[in-house]
């Protein structure tokens, strides 16, 4: 699994922090997740049904409802109207960089900001709720005496599961005004309520709530001896799963594709569906993706164009290093390099790569002279300073290609 930033900006100019946590393979079906009320994006609950989402094929974007900060800092909830915004925000997010949503999980107070947030979402085919509370206001007693007669700039401050929690003047009345029975009879979504019966945070009666409101297609699944937190790996995995089988059912999930291995020195690249500009790149065995940062439209999900032209820069510069250090009977025991492309202006050529080297071992000043020349030998480098021919052909028209001779051109540099 791989999981990188997805951070964005709302309406009222807050910035939301937000994680995309990917499968490894092809991507599925995108869900979005709302956490609990005094959780954040990166509590166990969160991190556990999004990555296990995510290793059934289904990448997942969490995030930090306003006023949650970082693990360990205090919860400062804005307010129930205010976390369905954001998660209303977040989809359009997803949906501006080629990833809407097409599953909405919320965990707890999530849960019922998910359902909430459903009808502003197009993309969304099917709601999950996690221990979710039908009557959103089952908050406030969780946060004692106090809560509904916080004034104007006041705080009221409590310890809700152990962890601290602070909301402020409007909170109870924002919840109070939710009309969850109505959304839930509107929903026209598929929905899933999954609740554990020993819930000791929010009671098993509320799931009933929620499935007696809805309407048809809706199920119920009940997760046994959980506890509200799915404090236990294999119940958030138990969950995830059984949310991917069901959600399977009403998304328009991707197929898994299945192709052929490239032939030997050929590299595959193919759109993923993914993005903008996502691709899988395939070539000797291995697959990787390869991405355009968020800032221009991408998911930043692997290494750009031009960071691959720079990796195969710096791999063929340190194999060609080891290659020729060990015909010499040098005691170069590791090599490594940083190579950084820049684009500059008003110079011929434009295009710059500039490589670090690290030679370590116990070489004199002579032999690293000599394998700092040597690196500028490697094939890559000849290739790049002089040009190269690109001959393109339709599939119908492509032969198989020439056998390389790269190792070949790396072995008479070496023997020089």
């Amino acid at each position: 699994m791989q999981t990188e930033p997805f951070d964005f900006d709302c309406a009222d100019g807050r910035r939301v922090r937000a994680r995309l946590d990917r499968p490894d393979g092809q991507v599925r079906a995108y869900a979005l997740f709302a956490h609990c009320f005094t959780c954040g994006k990166d509590n166990l609950a969160a991190t556990r049904i999004s990555r296990a989402l995510a290793d059934e094929g289904v990448a997942t974007l969490r995030l930090d409802f306003a006023g949650i900060g970082e693990q360990g800092v205090a919860a400062m909830p804005q307010g129930f109207s205010v976390d369905v915004g954001d998660l209303v925000a977040a989809a359009a997010h997803m949906a501006a960089h080629g990833c809407a949503p097409g599953l909405l999980v919320g965990h707890s107070l999530g849960g019922a900001a998910a359902i909430a947030a459903a009808g502003d979402i197009p993309s969304v085919k099917a709601v999950a709720t996690v221990g979710a509370p039908f009557d959103v206001a089952h908050v406030l007693h969780l946060l004692g005496p106090g809560a509904e007669t916080v004034k104007p700039g006041e705080r009221h401050e409590a310890s809700v599961g152990g962890r601290p929690v602070s909301v402020g003047a409007g909170f109870a009345d924002d919840l109070k005004m939710q009309d969850q029975t109505t959304r839930l009879a509107n929903l026209k979504r598929a929905l899933l309520v999954l609740h554990s019966p020993v819930d000791q945070i929010v009671g098993i009666e509320e799931s009933a709530g929620i499935f007696l409101a809805a309407k048809h297609p809706k199920s119920f699944v009940s997760l046994d001896t959980a506890d509200h937190l799915l404090s236990k790996p294999a119940d958030a995995a138990y969950a995830a799963s059984v949310i991917a089988a069901w959600a399977s059912r009403y998304l328009d999930l991707m197929e898994a594709e299945v192709t052929t291995p490239p032939a030997d020195g050929v590299v595959r690249v193919a759109e993923t569906g993914a993005g903008k500009f996502q691709v899988k790149v395939e070539a000797g065995g291995a697959m990787l993706l390869a991405d355009e940062p968020v800032s221009v439209g991408g998911l930043a999900s692997g290494p750009t164009p031009y960071e691959l032209v720079a990796a195969g820069l710096g791999a063929c510069t340190v194999m060609t290093l080891r290659l020729y250090a060990e015909r010499k009977g040098l005691a170069l025991e590791r090599a490594s390099v940083e190579v950084r492309h820049d684009r500059q202006a008003g110079q011929t050529p434009a295009d710059l790569f500039e490589r670090t080297l690290t030679l370590e071992g116990a070489l004199d000043d002579g032999q690293r002279a000599r394998l700092f020349e040597i690196a500028d030998k490697c094939p890559v480098h000849r290739t790049l300073e002089a040009g190269a021919r690109v001959v393109t052909r339709t599939t119908a028209a492509m032969a198989a290609p020439a056998e390389t001779e790269h190792f070949a051109q790396m072995d008479d540099v070496c023997r020089a």
